[in-house]
């Protein structure tokens, strides 16, 4: 008896969503969304870690370790 008085109270628009093919869309799109956005921080991150070391590249004076020697 207590599931029809709190059936009663449920719209029967979200009791007809039980066990389908959306329920999957419900958990599968936040992880899309989640995934997507990681995918695109990394990719901005990566990007700028490349802009940052070229831009130290071409502007750092030589050091010790990269100087051309006379030998060569």
């Amino acid at each position: 008896m207590v599931n029809v008085h709190t059936s009663a109270l449920i719209p029967p628009a979200l009791l007809g969503h039980q066990g389908g093919w959306d329920e999957i869309l419900l958990v599968v799109a936040p992880i899309a969304v989640v995934a997507a956005l990681l995918w695109l921080a990394k990719r901005r991150l990566v990007r700028t870690q490349l802009e940052e070391s070229e831009e130290t590249r071409s502007i750092a004076a030589p050091t010790e370790r990269n100087r051309p020697t006379k030998s060569s």
